[in-house]
Parts: structure tokens; sequence; C-alpha cells
């Protein structure tokens, strides 16, 4: 239970908070407070400090003008400070980080008097590494020449590049930049930081002369002493990846608040997804043939060395030999299993055809045999570069360990793609999602093999929830179809966490209307779909001062942009055309100077903008958000719920359509002053029997149905 002095810390908190801000009570937000304290106050734990018991994660959806943010603020704070906990709130967007660190936070110490240090936590990709830097300087000046590892090629940097990289030097070493990538004043091409930046596969850490003045180490120090640490999904699950409390605060010590919760699970399954091109392969095993031989020659004199290097040259060509295999078998199942215009072939079920299985079996083992000599040759470097050899030059170490880590990293990548494949899914779990495709490569068309989890919950489970001290979850958008089970289920929540929804205090009757119009045609004929589409929403525009349309595809939004007028496509701003925040920016310019402003957008338009009154008045959805049909992951998806006896029509696609209408929806009303109109032109909405179920999901907007 939550002990009397901490409750009323948190309720003196939010009193001030409230008094100091001029505000009243909302109803959810002070509830909301109360079952996340309930919740992480009830944990137990040991002389350590080590988590015993009780129910330690709290789900939570927060409508809309709940004031969730300041809600989950004030009642994690003061208990992970009684219990030196760090909170890691993670966020999905950089829009939210930066209310959270510009806005929330100093609110949270001015006035609701709650002392406390916080910052934000960025991966070591966002940083500048000097010794990089510099090596790609000396390098040019040596060679002429530099391998971008991207294109796989040996590319001489223009001119101007290489000003760019000297530029970046000088500004961090008179002071003038700290080093962090998002702070420079100009934008730097991604070619070119990449040449600048780092990972933990090259980074010397503290054998690097440059350690005491590195940006990224610097930035860390500076992470140790926050109590608070703002990051994104990315970043905590690429922490729990190297086994937590690499880059942020170990788990066990760490309450985590997943604002935006609902892209979780889609982050974690993508981030221990593996992906590997066949020629691109077979072509990257010569050239790292070529730098092996290259540290042989600079190393021949170390005896060790020389034994690694030497036996990485059977299991390197069991691994051409296995791979060509793998491309002969992959071409005649393209050529066999195409149809029409696609360029992927998904398996079913996510079973690999035994050949090729076999073919990826032998190439697992040899790969991992080079990962393991890999392995050693880089423990090596690592104690050379600590003088625990003494024959081995400080010189060679430090010029071949960044570049046998990123050697590694690529073979590491390869060897998970291949185990993947050779492996055959247990019967009693959710299967794996595997594919190929087509793909552009530098020498003409490449194959692509591609697999992924079709569920987080294992994931998580194993590597999060298990060893987090506390954990909240929370979203305007949590549950689909009124319920958390679908969330529950792909993030592997146990099952006895509590979970609430706490309703937006918009007055939604009154504020907006939902309109269905009349159509003659339904999304079933895309084409007479599109077409009708298109002649209804040039009216719309017309009259409509700030709109918002959202399409299905790229080719609908294509189709109707096309049968626009001039007069009506002067005022559009089209997602591809211009960066995300370039568009909002240009829309809001253009409705401050009273003119209007229409957004065509995709998917990534549906949540995450936040345009308040009269930034928006009207949103324009052409079709129900259903998943993308030949989606390999949750076809694969869909197939097991079939296996089992289960309609993946009702418990996935529906529930998922749900949420992203109840997304798109939630554009129009962003405080509680705004009103306006949201027009559906999809008449399954009220004609099939799911459509009702969509509908009680939705708030109570006031209906309009022709």
């Amino acid at each position: 239970m939550l002990d009397k002095q901490l409750k009323q810390t948190i309720q003196q908190a939010y009193s001030t908070f409230l008094n100091n801000r001029g505000l009243k009570s909302r109803y959810g937000q002070k509830l909301m407070i109360a079952e996340v304290a309930k919740t992480l106050g009830a944990i137990t734990a040991n002389s350590e400090g080590e988590r015993t018991g009780g129910q330690h994660i709290c789900v939570t959806e927060a409508g809309t003008g709940t004031g969730k943010t300041m809600a989950y603020l004030l009642a994690s704070v003061p208990i992970a400070q009684q219990r030196k906990k760090k909170v890691v709130v993670s966020t999905a967007t950089v829009a939210l980080q930066e209310q959270l660190i510009l806005k929330d936070l100093p609110q949270l110490i001015s006035d609701a008097g709650i002392n406390l240090t916080y910052g934000l936590a960025k991966g070591r990709g966002r940083y500048f590494c000097i010794s990089n830097a510099e090596k790609v300087l000396e390098q040019q000046n040596e060679l002429g020449q530099i391998a971008l590892y991207e294109d796989e090629v040996a590319q001489k940097l223009q001119a101007s590049d290489i000003d760019e990289v000297k530029s970046l030097l000088s500004h961090y070493a008179s002071g003038e930049w700290d080093g962090d990538r998002d702070s420079l004043k100009n934008t730097v091409p991604d070619a070119v930081w990449r040449l600048s930046t780092s990972d933990h596969m090259q980074c010397t850490n503290r054998r690097c002369s440059n350690f005491s003045i590195c940006p990224f180490f610097k930035a860390r120090q500076e992470l140790d002493k926050w109590d608070l640490i703002v990051a994104n999904h990315d970043l905590v699950l690429a922490d729990l990846s190297l086994g937590g409390g690499a880059i942020l605060s170990p788990p066990e010590d760490t309450i985590y608040v997943f604002d935006e919760g609902h892209h979780l699970g889609t982050k974690t399954t993508g981030h221990f997804s593996y992906s590997l091109r066949v020629k691109s392969s077979i072509r990257w095993m010569s050239k790292a043939t070529r730098s092996l031989n290259k540290l042989l020659n600079d190393a021949s004199d170390h005896i060790v060395l020389r034994n690694y290097i030497e036996k990485l040259a059977n299991p390197f060509a069991d691994m051409e030999i296995a791979l060509k295999e793998v491309q002969l078998l992959l071409n005649q199942i393209l050529e066999d299993k195409l149809q029409g215009p696609s360029d992927r072939y998904r398996f079913a079920q996510g079973m690999i055809p035994e050949p090729l299985q076999l073919s990826f079996h032998n190439f697992a083992q040899a790969a991992e045999r080079v990962v393991l000599k890999f392995e050693q040759i880089v423990d090596l470097l690592k104690e050379g570069m600590d003088g625990e050899l003494a024959d081995l030059p400080l010189a060679i170490c430090e010029t071949w360990y960044p570049q046998m880590g990123v050697l590694l990293s690529r073979m590491q990548s390869m060897y998970w793609l291949a185990k993947s494949y050779a492996a055959s899914d247990s019967t009693a779990g959710l299967p794996t999602a595997r594919w190929i495709a087509k793909v552009d490569g530098i020498d003409g068309i490449d194959i692509e093999c591609c697999s992924s989890p079709v569920s987080a919950a294992e994931t998580l489970q194993e590597h999060l929830w298990k060893n987090c001290y506390g954990a909240v979850i929370t979203s305007a958008t949590l549950t689909a179809l009124g319920r958390f089970d679908r969330l529950y289920a792909d993030l592997g929540i146990p099952t006895d966490s509590p979970c609430n929804i706490f309703m937006s205090p918009f007055d939604f009757q009154n504020a907006a209307e939902l309109h269905v119009p009349a159509m003659k045609t339904d999304p079933g004929n895309p084409d007479d779909h599109n077409e009708e589409i298109s002649a209804m929403i040039l009216p719309i525009l017309q009259e409509g001062s700030a709109s918002l349309v959202l399409f299905s595809s790229w080719r609908q939004m294509r189709y109707v942009l096309e049968r626009m007028p001039a007069s009506i496509t002067a005022d559009i701003l089209v997602q591809g055309e211009l960066a995300k925040h370039e568009i909002l920016r240009q829309h809001r310019e253009r409705i401050d100077a009273s003119r209007p402003s229409i957004i065509f957008g995709l998917a990534s338009f549906a949540e995450g903008v936040d345009l308040p009154g009269d930034y928006l008045k009207h949103v324009i959805i052409t079709k129900l958000p259903f998943g993308v049909p030949d989606d390999p992951v949750e076809a694969t998806y869909g197939e097991w719920l079939e296996s089992q006896g289960r309609n993946p029509f009702q418990e996935w696609v529906i529930p998922m359509a749900s949420m992203r209408l109840t997304q798109a929806t939630g554009r129009l009303l962003r405080t509680e002053s705004d009103s306006g109109k949201i027009t559906l032109l999809d008449r399954r909405f009220i004609t099939r029997r799911y459509g009702k179920q969509l509908l009680a999901a939705l708030p109570p907007y006031r209906r309009n149905f022709s």
C-alpha cells in the first residue's frame, strides 16, 4: 500500500500545481494519479531495493484533454525518489519529447514544487565521434578514398563533404557546438554524418584517446545524475537488447512510463527483425576477407591473431558455398511463386521449404564459427588497447578495433537471419513471419530475406516486464473496440495487471459531427470508389478553411490529387512532397494569414498531429483504416489464428481498424474549445455488421448518417 506520507506528498504536489496554474481539478486526471500511485506504491522490495512482489505494471488509457502527462509525472516521480529509483519516460515521437522537456517537466518543478533533475537521452548515433571524423580526414589525405559502408563501394568524398567534416571538428573544438546533431544550426547530410558518428561496435570507449572530450560520454555522465530520463521507445529497446543498463538505468532500478504506448508492440517487433541481401552479402564476404588480410599483414608477428584470422578461411568458404546455394533456391522460388506485379513472396505460416532451410542451416553453422572468430579478434584488439599485449602495437589495435567491430556487427546480423531461416517454429508458440523480396542493389536486382516476430509478447516478457521495478503504459488510444485484450496479448503484459480508461472531458456531442454521406460505391470497387471520392471531396474542400484528408494509400491520394482543379491544388500540402514538420508549419502559417489550407496525408498524419482551434476544422477519412492485406507480419499472424480455430478478422483486423479509426478522428478535437466535422467516405461503416462495433468504440460524436 502507498504509505500515508507519500500519499500526502503527491496530493500536496497536485494541489500546489492546480493553484499555481489557476486550474480546477480534472476528474480523469485525479483518478489517473490515484491509480498509477496505487499500483507503483504497492510494489514490495527487499532491503537491497529489489522488487519482490506486488502488481508492478499499470495500464491506463487517458482520452485527449485528461492531462495524462502531468498525472503520471505527479504519481511516479515522488515514489521513485522515495525508493531511490529512476523514472524513464519513453515516447514514440519527437514532439512529445519536446513537450516534456520544454513544458511539462519545468511546470512539475515550478508549479508542483517537486525538486528533480531531468534530461533527454539520445542514442550514440546522434552524437559526433571525434575519432571517426579524424580518421575520415586522415584516410582522405593518405588514401584519397574511404569506403562508405552503406553503398559498399569505395567512393572518393567530395571536397564539400570533407569541408563539412572539418567544420564539425572545428565547431566542436572551439566550444561553439556540443556534439549533438540536433543542436546544429545547419543540416548535415546523412552520408557525411554517418562518417562522423559511431555505434557500440566501433566505439573503443575508455580506450579511445578522445574519451575525455567525447560528446556521447559527456552526455552519458550527465544522464547518470538525472532523476528522470526522457527517451524514445527505440532507445529503450536498444538498451534492453544490450542487457539493460548499458545506455539507460538498469531495469531493476527503473520505473518506466511508456507514453504513446500503443506503438511499443510495433517498435519491439521491428527492433528484433532481421534481414539479409544475398548478392550484397556475397560481395561483403570478399570485402571482409580483404580487410582481414590487411590486418594480418599489419600484425603478422602476433601468433594468436594470425591463427584466428587463418582459421576464418574455411568457414568463410563454407558460407559462400551455402549462400550461393541459397541464391539458386531463392531465384527458383521467386520464378515459381511470384504472380502479377508483386516483388515479394511470403512463406505461409513462416515455414521455410526443406531444401532452403537446409542451405540456411549450413550457412548458419559456418556463420556461427565466423562470429566466434570475429569476437576473439575484437577481444584481442581490445586487450591490445589496454596495453596487455606487448607484441601487438597500440596503433594497430586502435586502427583495426573499430573496423573489426563493424565487420562483427554485420556478421552477427547475417547469422541471426540465417538462424531464423534454419529454425522451425515451436508448434506451442507464435510463428515468425518470413518473406523474400526483389530489391534494387548496386549491381542490379538483389534478393532480400526478411524475418520478424509476429508479436512482441515474448520479447517484452523476457527483457522488460520480468526485470523492471515498475511500469506505466499509457496513451489516448490503447483499447481496441473498448477492450484491452489485444494490447495485453500483443505486449505480453501480465494478465493480473490493472487497467483503466479515463474518459476525455470534451463535449463530443456538441463539439463535433460525424458525417457518413450517401454514396453509390464502396471500397470493394476501388476504381469506382476513388472516382466518387474525388467528386465528393471537391465541394467539401471548396467550402472549408482548414482540412485534413486521410487516404488509405499513395495510389488513392495521387488519384484524387490529379483530379483536383488548380484553384484547389494551390491550397493543398501533400505528404511526400515536404517533410511532415514542414507541412504542419506551412499549414499553420497559412491559417494565421487567414488563407485556406488543406493537408493530404496517409497513416502517419492520422496520429501525432496536433492542430488545435482554427488550425483544423474538418477531418475527411476516405476509407476505413483496415491494415494492408498483404503485410507479411499481419498475414502470418492471421494464418496462425486460423490454425488455432480462431477468427483473425474479428480478433485482429477489426480491433486494429477500430484503434486506427479512433486515432484518425481524434485529430479534430485537441482542446475543450475546439469544434468541427469528421466526414467518413466509406458506407461500410453503417452497412456492415462490424460498423456497429467500430461506432461503439468511438467518442459520442453527433451523428449525421445519410
